[in-house]
């Protein structure tokens, strides 16, 4: 798998298209660290560790829905493997006027866009939310 930030994107897209309840992902720090920033902003219920029929280390992710609705409406990768997306801190892009988040890894962390700012760090914007 060459892009595992954006198999677990397209996971949660799929499964909140289709309703469903939970997604299952493999696991990796980084994929927790999003789903953290995800779970923090309110976007997904959030997540467990767990293995999958083979023994190997997954994450079980809640979805969250409004009205019958999923709350995520739109989750775009930024950053690819072939072409990283790097900006500082004056250049992170604000989502949908401040309504979205950008997802930012920064040498701080994994963290939102709003607090990348208030830390005065930039990074590399791996994906926006709405």
């Amino acid at each position: 798998m060459n892009d595992p930030i954006g198999d677990m994107l397209t996971r949660i897209r799929n499964g909140a298209m289709r309703g469903k309840s939970t997604v299952s992902t493999p696991a990796s720090k980084m994929r927790t660290r999003v789903l953290d920033v995800l779970a923090d902003e309110g976007y997904i219920r959030g997540y467990e560790s767990t293995q999958d029929t083979n023994g190997h280390p997954a994450i079980e992710i809640s979805l969250k829905y409004f009205d019958g609705a999923p709350v995520i409406r739109e989750m775009k990768r930024v950053s690819k493997p072939g072409r990283r997306v790097y900006l500082g801190v004056n250049d992170i892009p604000q989502v949908r006027q401040g309504l979205g988040v950008a997802i930012v890894s920064t040498s701080k962390g994994v963290m939102t866009d709003a607090s990348a700012r208030s830390q005065n760090v930039g990074g590399e914007v791996l994906c926006t939310v709405f």
